[in-house]
């Protein structure tokens, strides 16, 4: 159940540093890593995924010293969601916190 909880929260947490640069795989896994959350590639690029499939994140591939990478973006849709998820959550933790 924890976990669930937390994916939640990663999803969210993508979202915002998509929306504040693009971003890819490797340099999630190491933020979330930073933060305590030891995401391994089988995790997270089904979240990615998932997320590009709804259209809260764009695609698109970069070829960096001679290997291709995927960088995601924040989409309108994936800023409005953003936006609203940081309302919720700011009214919840507001009670949780007490």
């Amino acid at each position: 159940m924890i976990r669930e909880f937390f994916l939640g929260f990663i999803k969210i947490y993508i979202l915002y540093h998509a929306t504040e640069q693009p971003v890819y795989g490797l340099w999630l896994i190491d933020e979330l890593n930073r933060h305590g959350y030891k995401l391994s590639p089988g995790t997270l690029y089904p979240i990615l995924h998932s997320l590009e499939k709804e259209k809260y994140l764009k695609c698109y591939q970069k070829t960096i010293e001679g290997k291709k990478r995927k960088y995601y973006k924040t989409t309108p849709k994936g800023k409005k969601a953003l936006i609203e998820a940081k309302e919720k959550i700011k009214v919840l933790i507001e009670e949780v916190i007490k």
